[in-house]
């Protein structure tokens, strides 16, 4: 590595994060604290089976994992967390969602769920699509 440079420490970490958001509250005076939304579904012997993982931040809920286990898809449990989620970010003053997901994974089910693609990253991982999409919060 060249002079100076060397791998991030936790605590380094920690320190250019709050770094980072301190000069965001201060060029636009909105908090970017962030509120975790994390939900799950257990079956009816208390097994974790799905669950959703995000935080609402900027006014954003940022969802960054929505897993159901396989033999339970298409029963409208994930569309319960997202509801759910959504519910939950709202409460805390979000204004609209926003997630990715990749080619093979759950464009169509997003899609469904009233979310439109704002990108897509071609080539991530090579041969495949990151796929970005969001839904804005009727007011």
């Amino acid at each position: 590595m060249p002079a100076g440079l060397h791998t991030a420490s936790a605590d380094e970490v920690q320190a250019l994060c709050a770094r980072l958001l301190q000069f965001n509250q201060q060029a636009t005076g909105l908090s970017f604290d962030d509120t975790a939304v994390h939900l799950v579904w257990r079956d009816a012997h208390g097994q974790l089976r799905a669950g959703l993982l995000g935080e609402v931040c900027a006014s954003w809920l940022n969802i960054h994992v929505l897993w159901v286990d396989p033999d339970l898809r298409g029963q409208g449990i994930g569309a319960t967390l997202l509801a759910a989620a959504e519910t939950q970010a709202r409460q805390l003053g979000a204004i609209g969602a926003a997630l990715d997901t990749f080619d093979w994974q759950a464009e169509a089910f997003y899609r469904a769920q009233g979310y439109a693609e704002f990108g897509r990253l071609h080539d991530c991982p090579p041969g495949h699509q990151r796929i970005y999409l969001q839904r804005r919060f009727a007011t």
